[in-house]
């Protein structure tokens, strides 16, 4: 049976999308676009709280807004969960909490999701270690920042290595290794057992 194992459960991971994921990734979506928007609040606090470095407060708190794709890419383990599940937060934030980036941020969302996802795609969607996670947050950062230095200007001054750097960092452990806490934490509650990371949590046991 322990032979069989390592099959099935690679089978698992490709199989197609069903109801139940679905309907977690829309949940997911709407938790983190009110998240998201809280997030917003909180930079602005710390904005004013930083006083004349305030401009660099939203690379502080960046990689928070990351946090929904590793969420939905480890407990759904299906290719484009990450990438959907930012588009549909940057949905909530934008139509029903009027974000004062507009449309623009549907295109910042996907570009985040592109990125948080492509460590995990790597792998196929079977690794989730520390090291993968915090490549996508990583990646994730990374990615939106290029889009954000062009979009905001920041190219050719002073702060823009201070600006990545500090932009890296936060993706990293906000939106990379942070995540990871979270689904493990998840993952020991049970709520997830019905979805893939459940399946591959029992299949280690199986195999073990």
């Amino acid at each position: 049976m322990n032979s069989t194992a390592p099959g099935r459960q690679h089978a698992r991971i490709r199989d197609p999308w069903t109801l139940r994921d679905l309907v977690l990734l829309v949940v997911l979506g709407v938790v983190f676009g009110f998240l998201y928007w809280v997030f917003v609040q909180a930079w602005t606090a710390l904005s004013i709280a930083m006083g004349p470095a305030g401009d660099l407060s939203q690379h502080v708190l960046a990689g928070s807004w990351l946090l929904v794709a590793p969420l939905a890419i480890a407990i759904i383990r299906r290719p484009f969960a990450g990438i959907l599940a930012e588009v549909l937060a940057s949905v909530i934030e934008v139509v029903f909490l009027g974000s004062a980036v507009g449309p623009l941020l549907f295109i910042a969302a996907a570009i985040q999701g592109v990125g948080s996802e492509l460590p995990f795609a790597a792998t196929r969607y079977r690794r989730y270690t520390w090291l993968i996670y915090a490549l996508s947050g990583l990646l994730g950062a990374g990615l939106v920042f290029c889009y954000s230095a062009v979009l905001s200007g920041w190219i050719g001054q002073d702060l823009l290595v201070v600006r990545l750097v500090i932009h890296l960092t936060s993706g990293v452990i906000l939106g990379g290794l942070l995540a990871k806490v979270v689904v493990d934490g998840l993952a020991r509650t049970g709520v997830v057992d019905n979805y893939a990371i459940g399946r591959r949590v029992e299949a280690d046991r199986v195999i073990h």
